[in-house]
């Protein structure tokens, strides 16, 4: 009889087992801190290799300020840090720093924050040049230099750094501008400086930036400068300084405004009016919606906080959403949400089932009461949209006049009260207006509220006694105001600064 041999055999398996499942743990340990956890692989005490919390690069021509590598340091430092596009960075981002020391801005002794970056190449820049007290955040971190944070929840307390850094363009790529803000002012101490690197090259940009920061900064120095590399080589340096919190407002006192000067600039940049009345209307108005230089094909849009459309007389879906402002308008990839203004209850099922659009189901006016809808058609003129013709209205007390079509009792709303709750200053708002001659009581309203300072741009429908297709030589009986009223309508709103467009 042989001898037993599976004792040995089942010791030599568990063995096998245990070393197997102990680099399995190895494995989901390392697998969770550096791709979950989002740190470096000393985490914890576990760790591949290393990187010491003091970590120095030399920096050939960074300045006196440069500090000389460890030698400790070129061991244990990984590629990422030996290369070229590391080391460009660094030396970039030293000279920066060391101009914002040299104007007074930022110190060697500064507490210092860089937001939403990456790599860390700023924050190594600073503690280059003698910055020590120095940290950066990200959504993944990288240490020693860069912690785990998000700049719209930015993980430190109230007043704790005297310098926040933001490089790369980040506050134009973040989808909220005024939280992002908010947060740098939140952590800024007072009296500290906060410097921004943005591709603002207009000033429009511009000072859409600087509204973001008039509740508590006040701009310090704007400063263009060669950029690091061609995802922006054109760099705009922005410094602000903390003077308090909640200073500076949305308009004066009395709910009036005035269109800022540099709005103003955009107008002369506009396509011109048709000053002469057309024969065909409908041929020469509708050909002018080529020629409209549109707002975003002239300026950057990116520093507001939301991107907003209203569309006042809506229609249908596809009258001009769907049709034209989806697909036409320019938006520089920033997502728009949509109010639909339409009191014609024929078309409000539709817009239940679109997404990114808010139904009003009543009518813009002058102030809250009831109002009535007349559904009417110039002779001669082919009903469209579901057998309705275009809706016009009217106070409930004069609704004794003769009426020749289709009469609702609809509720009106006060269309500038609504727009100053609902947006402000700080968003991007596009407003197209087709409500049939209730223009001329809107546009005024906008201007007494201060409403109108909240518009970026407008596309409007001025309706007029206009030459009817139909009929040669006749003019249309719907509407009083004449070709020239409309004109002086659309000088006025751009003399005062605001960008209109003639719409059809």
């Amino acid at each position: 009889m042989e001898p037993a041999a599976g004792k040995p055999g089942f010791l030599r398996n568990l063995l096998i087992r245990l070393l197997l499942f102990g680099l399995f743990v190895v494995l989901v340990r390392f697998a969770y801190v550096v791709t979950i956890a989002g740190e470096s692989c000393n985490v914890g005490n576990f760790c591949f290799f290393s990187l010491p919390e003091s970590l120095n690069v030399a920096i050939a021509g960074a300045g006196t300020g440069a500090l000389a590598a460890h030698s400790s340091v070129a061991v244990a430092t990984p590629e990422l840090y030996a290369s070229k596009d590391w080391i460009n960075g660094v030396r970039f981002y030293s000279s920066v720093f060391q101009d914002l020391i040299a104007a007074g801005y930022l110190s060697p002794e500064s507490k210092t924050l860089c937001v939403d970056t990456p790599t860390g190449r700023d924050v190594s820049a600073l503690r280059e040049i003698g910055v020590s007290d120095a940290v950066g955040i990200s959504k993944k971190a990288s240490k020693p230099l860069v912690k785990s944070g998000d700049s719209r929840r930015i993980p430190f307390g109230n007043n704790s750094f005297d310098f926040v850094f933001s490089g790369d363009g980040a506050l134009e790529k973040s989808p909220n501008p005024s939280v992002f803000a908010a947060e740098i002012a939140r952590t800024l101490k007072p009296e500290g400086f906060a410097a921004f690197h943005v591709k603002a090259k207009d000033t429009y940009s511009s000072n859409s930036f600087v509204d973001l920061f008039k509740f508590c900064c006040k701009v310090v120095k704007v400063n263009d400068i060669e950029g690091l590399d061609s995802s922006m080589p054109h760099i705009r340096e922005i410094v602000v300084k903390k003077e308090g919190y909640g200073i500076g407002g949305d308009s004066d006192s009395d709910g009036k405004c005035s269109v800022p000067g540099y709005k103003q600039e955009l107008v002369k940049n506009a396509e011109p009016l048709i000053e002469e009345e057309p024969l065909k209307p409908w041929i020469t108005l509708k050909k002018n919606v080529k020629n409209i230089k549109y707002l975003p094909s002239m300026v950057d849009i990116s520093f507001k906080n939301r991107y907003v459309y209203v569309d006042v007389g809506a229609r249908s879906y596809g009258s001009s959403i769907g049709s034209w402002f989806r697909k036409q308008y320019p938006k520089q990839n920033k997502t728009f949400h949509v109010y639909a203004i339409e009191a014609d209850k024929t078309f409000h099922q539709e817009y239940g089932l679109k997404k990114g659009i808010t139904l009003l189901p009543y009518a813009a006016w002058v102030r809250n009461e009831s109002l009535v809808f007349e559904i009417n058609n110039d002779p001669g003129e082919k009903v469209k949209a579901k057998g309705r013709g275009m809706g016009r209205i009217q106070p409930l007390q004069s609704a004794g006049e003769v009426v020749n079509g289709e009469v609702e009792k609809i509720q009106g709303f006060d269309f500038a009260d609504w727009l100053k709750n609902t947006v402000s200053k700080n968003d991007f708002v596009v407003m197209k207006m087709d409500v049939e001659g209730t223009e001329f009581d809107l546009i005024p309203r906008l201007f007494e509220t201060g409403a109108i300072c909240l518009v970026d741009e407008i596309f409007l429908e001025c309706h007029y006694n206009r030459w009817q297709r139909c009929c040669p030589g006749q003019r249309s009986p719907k509407y009083e105001k004449t070709y020239d009223q409309c004109l002086e309508l659309f000088t006025s709103l751009r003399q005062s600064g605001v960008l209109v467009h003639q719409w059809w």
